[in-house]
């Protein structure tokens, strides 16, 4: 594995940890794909530091199984706005 990789993964495990940051934050925080967040955190971490790569896998399983209620959350939100905005149009 070449070492920007090796680095990469770190880094990303790092601000997952210290963020409590979904796959999809980290993506767009690095650049890169949702499956590359993935294969770092879960199979190139494990190899370079297993303990870092296993306190990230369980933030990102902890955001897993939330996300149902942020999509809910979010729609709320969506919905509520709509209704503001429909009422000060009449």
């Amino acid at each position: 594995m070449k070492g920007y990789i090796e680095e990469r993964a770190i880094e990303v495990a790092k601000f997952i940890i210290g963020s409590n940051a979904t796959v999809r934050e980290t993506a767009k925080k690095f650049g890169i794909s949702k499956s590359t967040v993935h294969k770092d955190v879960t199979e190139r971490l494990e190899k370079i530091n297993p303990k870092l790569a296993l306190e990230a896998r369980k933030v990102l399983e902890f955001n897993k199984a939330e996300r149902h209620l942020r999509g809910g959350m979010a729609t709320k939100e969506k919905y509520l706005n709509m209704s503001l905005k429909n009422k000060g149009k009449k």
